[in-house]
C-alpha cells in the first residue's frame, strides 16, 4: 500500500531514531512509505497527497489533529500508539500490543468508523475527537501552572501526575452555572464538570462514558453536581484498582448540545478558550457540540 506515515517524534514512547525505524519497518512489511513530521509544517501538505492508508504513529494530540483534517477524504487510518494517554488508540482497542502486530493486521482489518464532532460558537466551527466542556477540565487546562507540572514526565507518570492535579483542582473548584440544552431538553444547573465525552475514555485515561461506542452518531454528556463531588474525589483517589467500574458519573446521550457561554474557561479536545488576547464579542454567545455525520474510518486487527 501507499502509505502517508505521520510521525511526532516526541511522543511518549518515541526515542532516538525512531523515525527511520518506522520508516524501515513499514517498508520491509511491503508499504511504499511517504515519511513526515507532525512537528514540521508540511504534515498537512502530506496528508494531501495520493495514499491508501494514513498512518500516525504518536499520542491523543497527533492522532487527533490528523484526524480532524481526514474527514470526508474517504482515505482510512491506522495508529501506532506512542504517546502518553493514547485515548484513541485505547478506544480502538490498539492499546499494549506490538506494532508488528498492528502492520500485519492492516491486511484483513476490521473498519472502524470513528464519529468526529463538530464544535461551533463566536470563533467560528472546530472539529472535536474527544471532549469538549467546561469546569474541571478546562479549570486545569487554565491553570499556569499546567506547562510546568507536564516537564520530565512521560508515560504513566505523567497520567498519575495529571490525575493528582485534576484530584487537588476537583477538591476545591467551585460549581458553575450553565444554561444549556440537550437535544432541545433544558439540562440547566450548576456543575463542577460538564463534558460532552466521543470517547469512552479522555484526558488523562478517565474512563467516562461507559456505554459510548465508535461511529454510534451520538456523545455522552457527563454533569457532575456538588451531590456528585465525593464520588468524583472517590474516582480520581483509586482509578488504579478499577477505573472501568468505579468511575460511574451521571451522564445522557445526544447529539446536539447547546451551551449559553458568557466567556467561562472551555476547552475543545486540548484547546482552551477564551484565547489570551480574544475580543469581547468572541467571548460570549451560543457554543454548540453536535455530532451529525462526520466520521473518520480506521484500520484495527480482526
Amino acid at each position: 500500500m501507499r502509505v502517508t506515515l505521520i510521525h511526532n517524534p516526541a511522543a511518549g514512547r518515541q526515542c532516538a531514531g525512531e523515525a527511520t525505524q518506522l520508516h524501515n519497518f513499514l517498508s520491509v512489511a511491503g508499504h511504499e512509505v511517504r515519511y513526515q513530521s507532525a512537528k514540521e509544517d508540511g504534515w498537512k501538505r502530506a496528508l494531501k497527497k495520493p495514499a491508501d492508508l494514513i498512518v500516525v504513529a504518536g499520542g491523543d494530540g497527533t492522532v487527533a489533529k490528523v484526524t480532524r483534517r481526514m474527514v470526508g477524504r474517504g482515505v482510512p487510518v491506522a495508529v501506532l500508539p506512542s504517546g502518553t494517554a493514547n485515548n484513541i488508540a485505547r478506544t480502538l482497542g490498539l492499546v499494549e500490543r506490538p506494532f508488528e502486530e498492528l502492520v500485519r493486521g492492516w491486511e484483513r482489518p476490521r473498519r472502524v468508523k470513528l464519529d468526529v464532532g463538530i464544535a461551533a460558537g463566536p470563533w467560528g466551527e472546530r472539529y472535536f475527537v474527544e471532549s469538549v466542556g467546561a469546569g474541571l477540565f478546562a479549570g486545569v487546562l487554565a491553570s499556569p501552572s499546567r506547562k510546568e507540572l507536564k516537564k520530565g514526565k512521560k508515560g504513566k507518570a505523567a497520567v498519575e501526575s495529571a490525575l493528582r492535579r485534576l484530584r487537588e483542582a476537583a477538591l476545591r473548584c467551585e460549581s458553575l452555572e450553565v444554561t444549556a440544552a440537550l437535544d432541545g431538553r433544558d439540562i440547566s444547573g450548576r456543575y463542577l464538570l460538564l463534558e460532552a465525552v466521543n470517547l469512552p475514555y479522555v484526558g488523562p485515561n478517565l474512563h467516562l462514558a461507559h456505554d459510548s461506542q465508535p461511529g454510534d452518531g451520538q456523545f455522552d454528556v457527563v454533569l457532575v453536581t456538588e451531590a456528585e463531588r465525593e464520588r468524583l474525589l472517590y474516582y480520581l483517589e483509586h482509578w488504579q484498582e478499577n477505573r472501568e467500574r468505579i468511575g460511574m458519573l451521571p451522564t445522557r446521550r445526544g447529539r446536539r448540545l447547546q451551551i449559553e457561554w458568557t466567556g467561562f474557561a472551555l476547552h475543545i479536545d486540548d484547546k482552551l478558550l477564551p484565547k489570551a488576547k480574544a475580543k469581547p464579542k468572541e467571548i460570549a454567545g451560543l457554543v454548540e457540540a453536535r455530532i451529525d455525520g462526520a466520521a473518520v474510518e480506521f484500520l484495527v486487527p480482526a
